[in-house]
């Protein structure tokens, strides 16, 4: 496999097993590949995103060194991302390696193009402001449905910690081991999550209403994956009884680091763009749009950028609680 502008190559390990023993072992299949990160690249804000906070049971975050866990559709693959003098040096283990070799500079955000952008914002002196300080965050693009999926359903209407809490217990739960010296979980298979009875996630913390959403989407996931671009599959993922503007907002952000998905619906996000953008401490998603408007083709960067300057709007009321359905 020769990888355009990068040095790519096999490693052997002959020691290391993957696979199910029942079924038989086979070689752990190693790809390295290097990696040009852009001037003042922000290696942590860039990858970030792609972790469930605190800790995910399928990938790390540690200073100069991440992992991640997928199932590819090549197999089951876990991506190394290390800094090395200036450098990435992306490392896939698994069957799916080449898969995960090929893309590895989407995931680190490195294909996110904001050529033109400053000029874009010049007009707004604190966006353009706020895009020289974060000139060096980029944004993810993974190529995988089912794992942002799971993630951004699981966060519908509820607490992120709440959320966070689920997406742990259900990768621990259908999770399988990775390959890799990493120690990492795979995410669930969409098909065993498609099977499963509802009452299975209540202990996790999912009600039946998330889990039926999450089960349609697991349903459809081959199909989803095969979308070609952000509008398509917005237009699929809208389809499916469970799934809003938010929800696939929110995925395609990350499935293809799509630079003007805009969060309709969000409890927080058009309260900060109207406090950044108008000094409005309060608005509706009409108001954000129309303050976003002026920055089309990368609306959703704006919305990103005014939550690394810290531009939360001012809170007048009860942060949403807390809840387990583990109880019910």
């Amino acid at each position: 496999m020769a990888l355009a502008g990068s040095a790519v190559r096999a490693i052997g390990m002959p020691a290391a097993r993957v696979g199910n023993p029942a079924a038989g072992w086979h070689p752990l299949r190693v790809t390295e590949r290097r990696l040009t990160p852009p001037e003042r690249y922000h290696f942590g804000a860039s990858v970030g995103p792609l972790l469930v906070p605190s800790y995910d049971p399928s990938g790390s975050l540690q200073g100069s060194d991440f992992w991640l866990a997928s199932r590819t559709p090549e197999g089951p693959a876990t991506l190394h991302l290390a800094r090395v003098a200036g450098d990435l040096v992306a490392t896939t283990y698994g069957p799916g390696e080449g898969w995960l070799a090929e893309r590895a500079d989407a995931f680190a955000g490195l294909r996110d193009d904001v050529t033109g952008f400053l000029d874009l914002a010049a007009p707004n002196r604190l966006v353009h402001r706020l895009g020289r300080t974060f000139a060096g965050v980029r944004m993810p693009a993974t190529g995988l449905f089912f794992r942002s999926a799971l993630q951004t359903v699981l966060e519908q209407k509820v607490a992120g910690k709440e959320a966070h809490r689920a997406y742990r217990k259900i990768v621990k739960h259908f999770g399988e081991p990775a390959p890799g010296p990493a120690e990492l979980l795979l995410p669930p298979d969409p098909a065993v999550v498609a099977a499963t009875p509802y009452w299975v996630f209540h202990p996790f913390g999912v009600e039946q209403r998330r889990t039926q959403t999450l089960q349609r989407v697991a349903l459809a996931a081959a199909r989803l994956e095969q979308s070609p671009d952000t509008a398509e599959l917005t237009r699929r993922l809208l389809t499916i009884p469970g799934v809003g503007p938010w929800t696939a907002a929110e995925v395609v952000r990350l499935v293809f680091g799509d630079p003007d998905a805009v969060s309709v619906g969000d409890l927080h996000i058009p309260n900060t763009v109207s406090w950044g953008l108008a000094g409005e401490p309060r608005g509706t998603d009409e108001r954000m749009l129309e303050l976003l408007e002026p920055f089309r083709g990368h609306r959703g960067r704006v919305c990103v950028l005014l939550a690394l300057g810290g531009f939360g709007a001012p809170r007048f009321g009860p942060r949403m609680p807390l809840r387990s359905f583990a109880r019910f």
